[in-house]
């Protein structure tokens, strides 16, 4: 490769940054690569525009022969994508993930104390540290939870926080997702590719590994299981195929070596166990990973014409015959209002201040915050509560005062339902787009898995990158696309 082709590669590298306004995670203000990043960067600079943008084609062409899909659901039809992955990795250094790592632990740990106090003494209410009428107004409590213990008193044993960092450098929590946390999927795809694309990439920097979750799920899943056995019977639970994340299911099934059902599947019998269809019969199933959310878990105690779920579960988790993983009614605390109160909650309950912090938020249900956001909507990020893949916001400033006026009414008329935030200036990554390269932004979603005896966080999660030039909005529902995430020392 001549220095005349290397010197116009990395011209192209280094356009579209602004050091001023965004923090980038491979090149600081000056222009030259972060600590970390010096030896990805080396590698990409000797790299011409046409070797990156043909292993960029190669990286597409593995991911639609390993049939790595999602669903984007239209009107009145939906539509199995390939998975869109840009090559250039997002690397963080090992002695900041320690930290983030420390932090993960601390907020799940609290958020699960919290979810087990709501359904028993609700002494976080009876102290004043968190308000009876934001738990009265919650569309994700789950009355029928009410008394029951889970094992180890854990009812989300799987989370995904999203992370985002802003310009000044600082990691903050922007959600905590507890219900049916999806994506590590695609963050093991997305390494699987990238091997396959850049194998010697990897020889020369001590990339910490991610293949070793399946194991990991599977191990904490195993160590629920009501009965001693050397090997329970775990099951992964699916609506089917045309729930967006059925690759996951399928996916994860596989890597552990368990049975993917669905709710016809199961059957729960007279001693209150649930048993698994089989052609040998009925075989009794310990521990279930459900991708359902709660109303369709069961009809006898949800929706009564759901014919996604099982009847009679709820009852058999109650009564401590099967595990249902993540717990009915975890979802609780996957809240944006709720959010705002965890780090009273961690010094409420761990008696510590939070070591990773949340993003600014006003509550619109309290007066002063709402005035502040009814008077500065053109500069926040305003979010409802429960919804999720970035649907309902409103971007203040690339908002018009038609929409503006209409969130603004939607906020009054339940003001408990919507927060608002800085718009954040996120982080950027070098991208590829045609035969450039340019930051676009991402945020970051780890995940972490809690039995009650131990805890576990991925080293690293699956960063989400914005596609569109300029844009804020990460989900892959919505045009955004991701990012392998490397943990290097």
């Amino acid at each position: 490769m001549s220095k005349q082709t290397q010197s116009q590669s990395q011209s192209v590298d280094l356009s579209g940054y602004d050091g001023v306004n965004f923090y980038d995670e491979l090149i600081d203000e000056n222009g030259k690569p972060r600590e970390h990043g010096k030896v990805l960067m080396d590698y990409l600079s000797q790299l011409s525009t046409s070797e990156l943008k043909s292993a960029q084609d190669a990286a597409d062409l593995a991911v639609k022969e390993m049939g790595i899909t999602f669903t984007v659901y239209g009107e009145g039809s939906s539509i199995d994508r390939s998975w869109p992955i840009d090559i250039i990795p997002r690397i963080i250094a090992n002695r900041e993930w320690k930290q983030i790592e420390a932090g993960l632990k601390q907020r799940v740990k609290a958020l699960n104390m919290f979810i087990d106090d709501l359904y028993h003494d609700q002494k976080i209410i009876k102290d004043g540290v968190f308000p009876k009428e934001l738990l009265s107004k919650s569309v994700n409590f789950r009355k029928q939870c009410v008394g029951i213990t889970p094992p180890e008193n854990i009812w989300a044993h799987i989370c995904g926080s999203d992370l985002v960092r802003d310009k000044d450098g600082t990691m903050y929590v922007l959600e905590d997702n507890l219900r049916v946390p999806s994506g590590v999927s695609y963050m093991l795809e997305n390494r699987s590719v990238i091997k396959r694309v850049f194998p010697d990439m990897f020889e020369q920097m001590d990339v910490l590994p991610v293949n070793d979750y399946p194991s990991q799920l599977f191990d904490m899943l195993a160590s629920l299981s009501p009965r001693p056995l050397d090997k329970p019977e775990v099951v992964v639970l699916t609506p089917g195929i045309y729930n967006s994340a059925y690759f996951e299911h399928c996916y994860l099934a596989q890597e552990m070596g368990c049975e993917l059902v669905e709710g016809r599947d199961l059957v729960v019998e007279r001693d209150d166990c649930v048993y698994m269809k089989t052609i040998q019969g009925l075989r009794r199933v310990d521990v279930i990973y459900r991708r359902i959310d709660d109303m369709f878990l069961d009809p006898e105690a949800f929706h009564p014409d759901s014919m996604l779920g099982v009847p009679g579960l709820m009852r058999a988790w109650s009564k401590g015959k099967v595990t249902l993983v993540n717990a009915p009614g975890a979802g609780v605390a996957d809240d944006k209002v709720v959010y705002t109160y965890v780090p009273d909650m961690i010094r409420y309950y761990l008696s510590e201040e939070i070591k990773l912090p949340n993003v600014d938020t006003y509550r619109c249900y309290e007066p002063d915050d709402f005035k502040y956001v009814e008077a500065n909507i053109d500069k926040l990020v305003i979010k409802p509560a429960n919804e999720s893949g970035g649907y309902g916001l409103l971007i203040g400033p690339k908002s018009t005062k038609k929409q503006q006026q209409e969130t603004l009414a939607q906020i009054k008329a339940d003001p408990r339902n919507w927060i608002a935030q800085p718009t954040l200036n996120l982080s950027t990554v070098p991208t590829i787009d045609g035969d450039k390269i340019e930051g676009r932004h991402v945020d970051l979603r780890p995940f972490i898995l809690s039995s009650g005896q131990s805890t576990y966080v991925t080293t690293g999660g699956l960063t989400r990158v914005a596609l569109v030039k300029g844009s804020l909005v990460v989900n892959s529902s919505q045009g955004g696309g991701s990012k392998d995430t490397w943990i290097v020392d």
